[in-house]
């Protein structure tokens, strides 16, 4: 879909949306369109009782006295609430309305709105920043035509006084808008395609956006004793990866030391020989969501040139059955000289991570970490599909991380890390073992178990993403299919406390 930003007008399009207050009157754009239709605009709202609350849409078919196929007027609510958030979520509530009508081509009136702190190229660029995320797609693998009742919207005009502005305003947010489709790409891709090696090299393409990006091969990782993570890959037929991206966006004068974000890579979890139900199994070529957001945030934090260094570090595996697959039962040693008895070997996401964690901490000292990890069912059971599971060790970091998914809409929920979870993960012949004694509290063991490499030192956190990185249906700035949680909420906790000013 093709955004572009032009000066107030009445063009002849598919669509032409408009805005309108709560009990507040129409803006001038759409008072003009009222003229233009012979007042009946007005009358329709009559007739529909349209108010103008949040998120209210009124569709006028073949209006009279314009050349549009149809007028739609948008409710954003009251004018002193009306946000960046409230601007981008409407933006995509319009643009699925859009699809759903089969209008691929359509025009968006961004007056001012009465009561608001937004100016009106603000009010642009968030709208359109929100239309973006809600018009992603992935169907590379389509080959038939879709029916002109969902037809792709193929450009979008968003109008405003000061159209030069709000291109300048909106540019940041189409980089963050990038960080998060690249994360909805690999995410969606099947396990075939995505496999290690392919996921690495497309963190390769990183360079294009000034990203310096390593590739660890398995050699390497032996040579610095990741047993845990290795362990995990030794059952497939794909071998392992673990890619490191750097971002320096520091000015020379400030604080040097990174900040740090670890993700879970598995292409392909099949439990190994602690085999999953086939029942859903399609669904683990996800389970490398945690990689795909640090690698999309990435992209983010570069396109927006974010004023801050910053590190992402991915554990790539697939998680196969085999005659080389790690057994229950096998005992490895990890990066940091840890030994690990392993239970099952369908709670691998926390191998990875071990030596994943302790190679960031080692060589980057950052000033702190935060891991993401598709890590457990049990975080389903607990928080469904609203909210990630927040685990952290410093009160700081939890506050900011709360704040930043509040702001963009990915909420997080603080859970359990208190030392009595610690004793139900030691075991008798290694140092730990990989899961939990019982059925219960899976995800805070789990975290417990993460913890263990990490030093008191560093600030980290831990956030289990399983119920909030695959959509069953669509939402306001969701597509159904892959989310991209994670890279916003990051993005926004970097802005809002970690760059130089």
């Amino acid at each position: 879909m093709d955004i572009t930003f032009a000066k107030l007008s009445h063009p002849s399009v598919g669509g032409l949306i408009t805005l309108a207050a709560e009990n507040a009157g129409l803006t001038v754009t759409a008072v003009q369109l009222d003229r233009k239709m012979r007042g009946a605009l007005k009358r329709a709202m009559e007739a529909e009782k349209f108010t103008g609350k949040n998120g209210q849409l009124l569709v006028i078919l073949a209006p009279a006295g314009l050349r549009a196929d149809r007028v739609i007027l948008v409710g954003v609510g009251k004018g002193k609430a009306f946000d960046s958030g409230t601007a981008e979520r409407l933006g995509g509530h319009v643009l699925g309305k859009l699809k759903s009508l089969g209008v691929r081509h359509a025009a968006l009136a961004a007056d001012p709105i009465f009561g608001s702190a937004l100016e009106a190229s603000d009010i642009a660029a968030h709208m359109a920043y929100g239309a973006s995320l809600r018009g992603y797609q992935f169907d590379r693998y389509k080959t038939k035509r879709p029916k002109a009742s969902t037809a792709r919207l193929r450009k979008l005009t968003i109008m405003t006084s000061n159209p030069s502005k709000a291109r300048s305003t909106y540019k940041p947010l189409a980089g963050i808008a990038n960080g998060v489709f690249l994360t909805r790409n690999l995410v969606s891709e099947p396990a075939n395609i995505l496999f290690p090696a392919e996921l690495a090299d497309r963190a390769k393409a990183l360079h294009d956006d000034k990203i310096k990006v390593e590739v660890l091969m398995p050699t390497k990782m032996r040579e610095l004793g990741m047993g845990a993570l290795l362990g995990v890959a030794q059952g497939s037929a794909h071998e392992p990866r673990m890619v490191v991206m750097q971002w320096q966006g520091a000015p020379s004068h400030a604080d040097q030391t990174p900040i740090a974000f670890v993700g879970k890579g598995v292409t392909f979890d099949t439990g190994g020989i602690s085999i999953k139900p086939s029942a859903g199994m399609e669904d683990m070529k996800w389970d490398m969501g945690g990689a795909g957001v640090v690698i999309g945030l990435m992209r983010a934090l570069a396109q927006r040139k974010a004023r801050t260094n910053a590190v992402g570090v991915v554990g790539l595996v697939e998680n196969m059955p085999s005659g080389t697959a790690q057994r229950p039962g096998d005992i490895v040693t990890s990066m940091s000289g840890q030994t690990i008895e392993v239970l099952n070997t369908d709670a691998e996401g926390r191998l990875v991570l071990a030596d994943a964690l302790w190679y960031t901490q080692d060589r980057f000292k950052p000033r702190f970490m935060v891991d993401l990890a598709t890590l457990t069912g049990a975080i389903i059971v607990s928080l469904g599909n609203k909210r990630a599971g927040l685990f952290c060790n410093d009160e700081g970091l939890t506050q900011q991380l709360m704040a930043a998914g509040e702001m963009v809409g990915e909420k997080l929920w603080p859970m359990p890390i208190d030392d009595t979870y610690d004793a139900d993960i030691d075991c008798d012949i290694a140092d730990m073992k990989n899961i939990g004694s019982g059925r219960g509290a899976g995800s805070v063991t789990a975290a417990k178990f993460l913890q263990r490499f990490v030093n008191n030192r560093t600030p980290w956190a831990h956030l289990d993403i399983a119920g909030v990185t695959w959509s069953k249906k669509e939402q306001m700035l969701v597509p159904k299919g892959g989310t991209g949680f994670g890279v916003r909420l990051l993005d926004r906790l970097v802005a809002e406390n970690y760059e130089t000013q």
